[in-house]
């Protein structure tokens, strides 16, 4: 898994970015085919305080594209709904790609 965390007008300090690894690591629990991830941490030059503090994500699975996004005044608190959003996607996913059919049974003549 390729992992790259960037920020956009702040530094990513070392604590920062463990956060998002070890946030980034029940992604990784649940689906194995994670290619690439791509994190941007932004803070945002608003006048308002609140939903300042910006974080984006997209995962390359196998065979999808997957995208999220989340804001908060608290960039850990950010990176917290971020995961959340990502591993209710990466669930769905996986659930899309299992074999829900069932074998038909077969007749005993």
């Amino acid at each position: 898994m390729n992992l790259t965390i960037s920020g956009h007008h702040l530094e990513v300090t070392p604590a920062l970015r463990s956060y998002v690894t070890t946030k980034l690591d029940r992604i990784t629990r649940h689906f194995d085919q994670v290619v690439d991830v791509k994190v941007l941490l932004t803070v945002e030059k608003q006048k308002e305080k609140e939903k300042r503090q910006r974080a984006e994500c997209n995962i390359h699975v196998k065979g999808n594209d997957l995208f999220a996004e989340s804001s908060h005044e608290d960039l850990y608190a950010a990176v917290d709904e971020l995961v959340d959003k990502l591993d209710r996607q990466v669930v769905r996913h996986k659930d899309r790609l299992q074999d829900h059919h069932h074998e038909a049974a077969k007749r005993m003549m």
